[in-house]
């Protein structure tokens, strides 16, 4: 009971507590003047107990030692035991962000650590991580596209939801249309005066229903910002591909990125184009996005004490009072 009394209980003055010192100096002088009054060597008086055979003289010491714990109650609630918590107030407006993503089946070219997916997974969790007072959601794409976790203040569950993709569950294939329609989709309903699209591929569009300038189209209408990154060393890359047999087999693959296309949706939108050759420039790309899409919001944090000295005062004046009944009763010196 008295562990979880004092769990997480600070101190508002702290310094207060070096008068617990007092309570060994004043016991040390209450034994030394017992001791000299019994005419006695000083070794324990404990051992004073014992060499006293009436029950008054074995509960002599009783009230000292109220005396000293009402002394230490007193103390420890000058020191103001206390909690506290913080309630937090957000002001102003944050941006509304949806990671669209290809899954395709080249993505899984090892010319990023460990392949291309593996590696926009980390940057975007780590993005995520960043933009605390955002919304965001991800949607993935490859053949047709898929809203992998709508936009949410929940991060923890929108990187679960990042680290659980993989490529091979949906049609395979380059839709970015059809990926880009479905972002701008999922951000149509928001009220959010800043919308953002980070636009991750790294092939060409061959896919979808959707043709990628329609889709640019109707994401300028939204007012939505698209900043668009390719992905892909340049030449050849290693990349797994499931040979005749069956076996999945490593060959050497062109990097086709549409490069214009991207360029296209990135201006028309008002956001930028980004080419990404390596796990470093990846990263640095987003920590640029992360600068240019500040999020305006002034947080103000409150912070509310529960005094906890109460308790202690209560147990002093009982202890006082106890002390006070005793030498007027028990202890009582008649003249």
């Amino acid at each position: 009971m008295l562990t979880s009394y004092f769990k997480n209980i600070e101190f508002a003055y702290p310094q207060v507590l070096f008068l617990l010192l007092l309570v060994p100096l004043l016991a040390g002088w209450y034994i030394s003047r017992f001791n000299r009054q019994q005419g006695a060597v000083l070794v324990s008086s404990l051992k004073s107990f014992r060499n006293t055979s009436s029950f008054k003289s074995k509960l002599r010491h009783l009230p000292f030692v109220f005396r000293m714990l009402a002394l230490i109650a007193i103390i420890v609630a000058l020191a103001r035991p206390q909690t506290h918590y913080d309630e937090k107030n957000a002001e102003g407006e944050g941006v509304d962000i949806v990671i669209c993503l290809d899954v395709s089946g080249s993505m899984l070219a090892q010319d990023f650590h460990p392949n291309r997916l593996e590696a926009a997974k980390k940057v975007a969790a780590d993005f995520v991580d960043n933009r605390p007072t955002d919304r965001i959601g991800l949607v993935i794409f490859a053949g047709e596209s898929f809203t992998q976790c709508p936009i949410t203040t929940d991060h923890e569950v929108l990187k679960q939801q990042i680290y659980q993709v993989h490529g091979g569950f949906i049609l395979d294939g380059t839709a970015i249309g059809a990926g880009l329609a479905t972002s701008v989709d999922r951000l149509r309903t928001s009220k959010t005066k800043s919308k953002v699209i980070i636009l991750l591929t790294d092939g060409e569009n061959n896919g979808g229903l959707i043709d990628p300038k329609t889709a640019k189209e109707i994401a300028k209408a939204e007012g939505i910002k698209v900043y668009t990154i390719g992905i892909g060393s340049d030449g050849y890359a290693s990349t797994p591909v499931e040979a005749s047999n069956g076996e999945v087999i490593m060959s050497q693959e062109k990097v086709n990125i549409d490069e214009k296309l991207l360029k296209e949706i990135a201006t028309e939108t008002n956001g930028k184009y980004f080419r990404a050759k390596g796990n470093e420039s990846l990263t640095n790309i987003y920590k640029e996005i992360d600068q240019l899409e500040k999020t305006k919001i002034e947080i103000t944090t409150t912070r509310h004490y529960t005094e906890k000295f109460h308790p202690l005062a209560l147990i002093a004046i009982l202890l006082i009072f106890f002390e006070v009944v005793l030498r007027l009763t028990v202890f009582k010196k008649f003249p």
